[in-house]
């Protein structure tokens, strides 16, 4: 019922308090209580990316190897896998950078009357000779056989000198 959600809420929110106390209470609560270990991990896998982010990267792959644990073992010997997760995330570095600039590309083309901008010509795969002719892939410089970062435009005009880790304002 209901608790099935409050509990959840609860490990999310002391996880992301940085509480491991309160983490491994709740996460407790939850399988003590009968809950499927592979929804926690599933919730943890999400946790990984929207709460820590980029702060500690190597917080997606405990989520994923949790759930894969979880997956191959389960019950009762897949809680210590679990409570290892938790209280890793409780004490991890929390950023949501990449959770907030993702929102606010969603923003964008929400908000974005009319055909959406085309892919620029230089950005676009020429399979075919065709393609090329017609400009696809003309002036791309291709990264990795430069020794320095180059200057070259990845968005489309309209949207040149955007920001999206930059808070937007509506």
């Amino acid at each position: 019922g209901e608790e099935h959600y409050n509990c959840i809420s609860a490990l999310h929110k002391s996880m992301r308090g940085s509480d491991e106390n309160a983490s491994l209470y709740w996460l407790a609560r939850m399988l003590e209580g009968g809950e499927d270990p592979l929804y926690v991990a599933r919730r943890l896998v999400r946790f990984a990316s929207e709460d820590i982010g980029l702060a500690d990267p190597l917080a997606l792959t405990q989520a994923v190897a949790a759930y894969q644990g979880c997956h191959f073992i389960g019950m009762p010997e897949c809680e210590v896998i679990l409570a290892q997760c938790v209280v890793y995330f409780a004490r991890a570095p929390k950023s949501i950078e990449v959770y907030r600039a993702y929102g606010n590309v969603k923003e964008c083309l929400r908000m974005h009357t009319g055909p959406l901008p085309p892919v620029p010509l230089h950005l676009r795969n020429a399979p075919t000779r065709l393609m090329k002719n017609l400009g696809y892939g003309k002036g791309y410089k291709y990264n990795p056989m430069y020794k320095e970062p180059v200057e070259q435009d990845y968005l489309p005009e309209e949207l040149k000198g955007i920001d999206f880790f930059k808070e937007r304002k509506s």
